[in-house]
């Protein structure tokens, strides 16, 4: 039992009053007005305007401030401080958070408030600066929320002191409650519901209001589900129509994503659209947490690039060697890119917290809205009905006027003319004080037209509003028809996209990691790599394409190790999992989706990468020819631990000009010379030697001349040797080209190594030298610097003849791969 005491008695009155309460009644009443009072004035929003007290009071209040969304943005403090002041009897803080909610886009599907400044990021990453910093003013949905408002259209109570008056709930031109969505927690019970799309839901209210005994399956044709500000994807929808039956359910929403080439060497996920109020800190934040505690595996690295050009984009970079869309997977399940929304529709009914379905919540707002209609008509026809009694009095005195002027003069004073005026022309008493209120520049001819046509057209307005009331048919219409406009003002297309069941690929149905297949690793005449698990066979008369002449290709496996030979004489090794990987096709390969060598090995300045070997021991080895003519067979010893090593000892101002994994060891192998000549030889005339071997003599050069080409060619296959002669000082191949020639590999002779070989090309008047050669297999590809296609010239069967006048600049030749 407790014992609650009197107030303090007055002055002089010593006796003491102590009343016995139960405590558990105590207890009980007092924890139901704090329920009643959090459920009613704080958390829960009315299921006719969709607003929570707070929310009502800062629209509203803002409206009285004026500022509508043609004026200028003042302070937000000071919208704060108006509403604390004047209705809302709380802190300044949770004002201003609902106010900062009400303005941000990407928390309501059509904001009330129109922000300038910083209202925060998505997921609160960024907070919203103090109020004291941004600015504020009304949007024009808020404008269609308080449209007559003043008309009467809605019921005033006392502020929370009694000195103000303020709104009951707002007229609502809109279904706000589903437009925008709510969320809040009150004693006992909670509410979350999400946005929906503005057109969808007018669709659905249209369509109730002219079927109102329309079930769920019809409404729901118009409203699929929610449509999210932050767009994402819904998967799944059964807990939706549970939702919209029962007022409870729930769905999963997911992130938009894309898999592209974020770079020349890694795959990445892009985001551009994240779960509702789920930001891109919590998803970095969770990502890295996963990686270090090697829960999620294949991520390389994590970037926030969202800007305010493109909106959001977080690229999450895929390590080599994994598939995408298994990360993705993981990601989706792992990370809060994949969220579950409960929806609990409560909301207040007349007061009371009921938990409504799709239909109930339509059903509410479309009484609302036929209850403020026929209000407004009401209080309209009202008004026009007193102006039409005025005018009607006024057209009386002007037929008379000079009748009424002479009685006005012959009266003592102005209750005397008022009594006269009421009794001479049967007048009302407001109608007698409008006539001697009324100036006598207002009592002209054409006055009396223009309150005739007043009169007339007041008429037609009281019949039409009149006709709202009475009609139950036209007052439906025109709710609908407003609500259309509404529509039409403030709809948007949807964001969110609707999915039955989950589309992507599942992490059972997706191995993680690239398998170690086999495949072939190509590099083209212009340095790009890339692999493939395409054979790359092409026929002579194929459709060309730029990038598509491959100078080396190697067989390997995705996982596995290859070399790379470059004119510096040293084998960089390159994993082959860190290759773009080329789609498989039956056409001749290209490498314009390949990647630069540069890319994946660091190369000198100068240096290039000339071909690629398997780095397998059982083979031939390397054979590699010099810009001096040293040629060099290298014994397959390839060390394990080291990521690059030379192969050959040069000498120097000497550089590799060729080099080519062997196959067989019977190629033959080939030099061509700037002062066009050509040896050929037999590989077995080569003895391999150590990688630190500086090779021997290959061929034989003459003072000033040099090696252009240097490639093996097997002896049985067809094959042909391409000369281009240019004029003196263009050796280098920077100059014009003048004359070319293909010719039948077969046409030249063996000779020894070490000898000068025989001529390939004969020279016309001015060419003393050769800018470019090539000896291989048949048929024959060639490109310029840039990839571009060449077609070659027709096989001139003369071994020394001259050539003919060169199309295209040749860059590069290579044959079959």
């Amino acid at each position: 039992m407790a014992r609650r005491s009197s107030p303090t008695p007055p002055p002089g009155d010593f006796e003491e009053r102590i009343l016995d309460v139960d405590v558990v009644d105590e207890m009980q009443g007092s924890f139901l007005e704090y329920a009643y009072s959090v459920i009613y004035s704080r958390a829960l929003p009315d299921a006719r305007d969709g607003l929570k007290p707070v929310h009502r009071r800062i629209v509203y209040q803002a409206n009285e401030m004026g500022l509508r969304p043609d004026r200028s943005h003042v302070k937000s403090a000071r919208v704060v401080g108006e509403v604390m002041g004047r209705l809302h009897p709380h802190g300044d803080a949770a004002i201003y958070d609902t106010l900062v909610r009400l303005a941000q886009p990407f928390s309501m599907r059509l904001p009330l408030i129109d922000g300038h400044g910083n209202f925060g990021s998505l997921g609160n990453d960024d907070p919203p600066a103090a109020m004291r910093y941004t600015e504020s003013k009304l949007t024009s949905a808020a404008m269609a929320m308080v449209e007559s408002i003043d008309e009467e259209t809605v019921d005033f109570g006392p502020n929370y002191d009694g000195s103000e008056r303020e709104p009951i709930v707002l007229p609502a031109a809109f279904p706000n409650l589903l437009v925008n969505g709510a969320s809040g927690i009150a004693v006992g019970m909670a509410t979350n519901m999400p946005p929906h799309n503005l057109g969808e839901v007018v669709a659905a209210a249209r369509h109730l209001i002219k079927h109102p005994t329309a079930d769920l399956d019809a409404l729901m044709r118009f409203v699929p589900g929610p449509d999210l500000p932050t767009g994402g994807r819904i998967v799944g929808l059964s807990g939706i129509r549970d939702a919209y039956e029962s007022g409870r359910g729930t769905f999963k929403i997911r992130a938009t994503t894309t898999i592209e080439d974020v770079t020349a060497r890694r795959k990445g996920i892009v985001v551009t659209e994240l779960p509702y109020n789920v930001g891109p800190e919590k998803v970095i934040a969770k990502i890295k947490d996963l990686v270090g505690s090697k829960k999620l595996q294949g991520i390389a690295d994590v970037k926030d690039l969202t800007d305010r050009a493109h909106g959001l984009r977080l690229v999450i970079e895929v390590k080599n060697g994994f598939v995408p869309e298994a990360v993705l997977e993981q990601l989706y399940k792992l990370t809060p890119m994949e969220e579950s929304f409960g929806i609990n529709n409560v909301a207040l009914v007349d007061g009371q917290p009921l938990t409504l379905g799709l239909k109930e919540l339509l059903e509410v707002y479309v009484d609302h809205r036929f209850e403020v209609v026929r209000r407004r008509s009401e209080f309209r026809r009202t008004k026009r009905r007193d102006r039409l009694h005025l005018v009607e009095g006024l057209l009386v005195a002007l037929v008379d006027i000079d009748e009424v002027i002479a009685l006005i003069r012959a009266s003592e004073n102005a209750g005397q003319a008022k009594d006269r005026l009421m009794e001479r022309f049967s007048l009302s008493e407001v109608q007698t004080a409008y006539i001697l209120d009324t100036p006598l520049r207002r009592l002209t001819r054409f006055d009396r037209i223009e309150l005739e046509a007043e009169q007339e057209k007041l008429h037609r307005e009281i019949a039409e509003l009149t006709e709202i009331l009475e009609s139950d048919t036209k007052l439906r219409s025109v709710v609908s028809g407003e609500l259309a406009s509404v529509a039409k003002q403030f709809g948007t297309e949807r964001r969110t996209v609707l999915l039955e069941a989950g589309a992507a690929p599942t992490a059972a149905a997706v191995p993680l990691q690239v398998a170690d297949d086999p495949c072939r690793v190509l590099l083209s005449s212009t340095g790009l790599l890339a692999r493939t698990a395409d054979g790359g066979a092409f026929e002579p008369g194929e459709q060309r394409a730029k990038h598509d002449v491959i100078v080396s290709a190697v067989p390997a496996t995705a996982r596995g190790d290859i070399g790379a030979v470059t004119s510096a004489g040293r084998v960089l090794r390159l994993s082959v999992i860190d290759l773009p990987a080329l789609p498989p096709s039956s056409a001749a390969p290209t490498l314009a989706g390949g990647a630069a060598a540069g890319e994946f090995l660091e190369l000198a300045s100068g240096e290039r990468v000339l071909a690629l070997t398997t780095l397998d021991e059982s083979s031939p080895g390397l054979a590699l020819g010099t810009v001096q003519g040293v040629v060099k067979r290298v014994v397959p010893d390839w060390p394990a631990n080291k990521d690059e090593f030379e192969v050959i000892g040069l000498k120097e101002g000497d550089t590799v000009v060729g080099a080519v994994e062997l196959r067989t060891g019977e190629e033959d192998l080939v030099f061509i010379t700037s002062d066009a000549q050509l040896l050929r030889f037999q590989a077995s005339q080569v003895r391999p030697q150590g990688r630190p071997a500086g090779g021997m003599a290959g061929v034989k050069l003459a003072d000033g001349a040099r090696v252009l080409s240097f490639t093996a060619v097997d002896p049985a296959a067809d094959a042909v040797v391409l000369s281009v002669a240019t004029a003196s000082g263009t050796l280098d191949g920077g100059g014009t080209q003048s004359t070319w020639k293909a010719t039948p590999f077969e046409q030249y002779p063996r000779k020894g190594r070490a000898t000068g070989g025989v001529r390939c090309q004969r020279f016309l008047r001015g060419e003393d030298a050769l800018a470019f050669a090539w000896a291989g297999p048949a048929p024959a590809r060639a490109a310029t610097a840039s990839g571009s296609p060449v077609d070659l010239p027709e096989r001139d069967p003369r071994r020394d003849g001259s050539g003919t006048p060169v199309t295209h600049q040749v860059a590069a030749v290579a044959g079959p791969v």
